[in-house]
């Protein structure tokens, strides 16, 4: 069965959510929507206190006077209401961005000029990349990478295979495989959307083996179609880009490279989703799935969220229980700990892990054992790494590859002495960075 190098096979905990049907949750009394949701330049407002609003319209648009604005995405009203606050507000992803804070009147009323319901047969690739670029869509398996940009390659990189990225290997989270059980014509619909858009002649789905029904449901929309469906081994990170590519098709991307220097581009399932909706019927990206699910809700759900509903919301629906240790934005490998109940759902939000018996290990000195390097899908040396960003040695951080780790967790779950490998690696490369901007400055200076 199709797989990678290393990786490791945690309980996947799907069980507490795959069965409950996506469920549309009432749009809260206020959202609050990030102008970065995306990797990129941020977005600024296109609106001020006060300001009326409708459902759909651009309220952030990319910083006109940035050289980089093309890698960014819009954001979108996600209620009709009137804009009660700009301010910096926390975030799921640990950080404080100036968000726009919109008072939901209840109407729902959509903006005027969104794109007309079209035939997507009728538009070319350009028409389809600007549908998808207007609507403000980025990759929604958590990387947030704006999804024109990712299928606008450089000439120069000739782009001859596209993945649709159905593994959701992340424990517990479920809203993937519900969107394939229950929308699998739509998925496919635009995974063949976004292959016109670089005239691919290879189309893949990748799913994980413990989804069959979803697997069987998605090679009947895509039969005759051109799309090649393949059950992958059960296996973490089996989801992960680079690991999916060598699964299925044993190209393997090189050291500080990228997809599409094997000639492939990776789509996640959502995003294919999200892609369908704005090309066919002009909908911008206002809304997504998101699994609420742990021991920490007495009712784990797969949502349809409006972007902007604090997690509170989502939480209270599903019945937060009393006692919690822990609650995750994503899943409990890569996921982002929280320390608010107020942070909104935005593009990237995947899942809201909610976990009672969370317990934060001793940890001690590496002892060697190499149960790390085994485990490593990028065949690093997590322990070489961890060691040299505990020593703050600059020098050894930046010869052991840090920048290769995707931080997927491997080497942290299966570390003996319990050592946040992942931790320090996180922070080794913020300090690089820091190191780089400084020496950057010192050269123009």
């Amino acid at each position: 069965m199709r797989t990678f190098s290393g990786g490791i096979h945690p309980h996947d905990c799907k069980e507490l959510a795959k069965d409950k049907p996506l469920q549309p949750l009432p749009p809260p009394p206020q959202v609050v929507l990030p102008m970065s949701q995306h990797l990129g330049v941020p977005c600024v407002p296109t609106v001020k206190k006060g300001d009326a609003v409708r459902k759909g319209q651009v309220i952030g648009q990319p910083d006109p006077t940035n050289p980089r604005r093309f890698v960014s995405a819009p954001v979108h009203a996600s209620v009709s209401g009137k804009v009660a606050a700009i301010e910096p507000r926390p975030t799921p992803l640990s950080t404080s961005a100036p968000c726009v804070v919109i008072e939901n009147d209840g109407q729902d009323a959509w903006a005027d000029g969104l794109p007309a319901e079209t035939d997507p047969s009728s538009l070319d690739a350009a028409g389809i990349k600007t549908r998808i670029q207007e609507a403000g869509i980025v990759g929604m398996g958590g990387a947030a990478f704006p999804t024109h940009v990712k299928i606008s390659p450089p000439p120069e990189k000739r782009i001859d295979t596209l993945i649709l990225n159905a593994a959701e290997c992340e424990p517990y989270l479920t809203c993937d495989y519900r969107l394939m059980l229950e929308r699998p014509a739509d998925l496919v619909e635009g995974l063949l959307l976004l292959a016109r858009t670089m005239d691919v002649k290879d189309v893949w789905i990748g799913v994980e083996a413990n989804k069959p029904d979803a697997a069987e449901l998605l090679r009947r929309a895509a039969d005759g179609k051109g799309v090649r469906v393949e059950v992958c081994k059960v296996k973490y990170p089996q989801g992960a880009e680079k690991q999916l590519i060598y699964a299925l098709t044993r190209r393997k991307v090189p050291t500080g490279g990228l997809p599409l220097d094997v000639g492939v581009v990776v789509q996640n399932v959502a995003t294919a989703y999200a892609v369908r909706e704005a090309v066919r019927f002009g909908k911008p990206l206002i809304e997504r799935a998101v699994t609420v699910s742990g021991d920490g809700v007495e009712r784990p759900a797969n949502y349809l969220a409006r972007l902007g509903t604090p997690f509170r919301t989502l939480l209270e629906a599903s019945g937060l229980r009393s006692g919690v240790r822990k609650i995750i934005s994503g899943g409990p490998m890569m996921g982002i700990a929280q320390s608010s109940l107020d942070v909104p759902v935005i593009k990237g939000t995947s899942g809201i892990l909610v976990l009672q018996q969370a317990e934060a290990a001793d940890w001690r000195a590496c002892i060697s054992c190499g149960r790390c390097v085994e485990a490593c899908p990028m065949g690093l040396m997590p322990n070489e790494i961890s060691i040299a960003c505990e020593a703050r040695n600059h020098d050894l951080m930046g010869a052991v590859d840090i920048l290769d780790c995707f931080e997927c967790g491997c080497c942290t779950y299966v570390c003996p002495a319990k050592r946040p490998i992942v931790h320090w690696v996180k922070w080794g490369k913020a300090e690089l960075a820091k190191r780089r901007a400084q020496q950057q400055k010192q050269k123009v200076g």
